[in-house]
């Protein structure tokens, strides 16, 4: 499963709706009951998914899933070169 697709199945289970399909352009208008507490619940559960830690200026940046992505793919890139 890519980056993606794993990103996908998080959304799919936060949101406890199987048939999402999420894209780059994807917003909150676009998922239904994406509100304040659901957004803090992805954010955790794509954090212990991917085993990385966001922070609040990176968070408050995103204004669609492939704002997201990028900080994730970023993140996954920081832990690579790391180890």
């Amino acid at each position: 499963m890519d980056t993606f697709e794993q990103l996908n199945a998080i959304f799919c289970k936060v949101f406890d709706d199987n048939d999402i399909k999420i894209n780059k352009e994807t917003t909150s208008n676009d998922i239904d009951g994406w509100d304040s507490l659901s957004h803090v619940n992805l954010v955790v559960s794509i954090e212990k998914g991917f085993g990385v830690r966001f922070k609040n200026a990176e968070i408050l940046r995103w204004k669609n899933v492939g704002q997201m992505f990028e900080t994730i793919e970023e993140k996954l890139a920081e832990k690579t070169n790391k180890a």
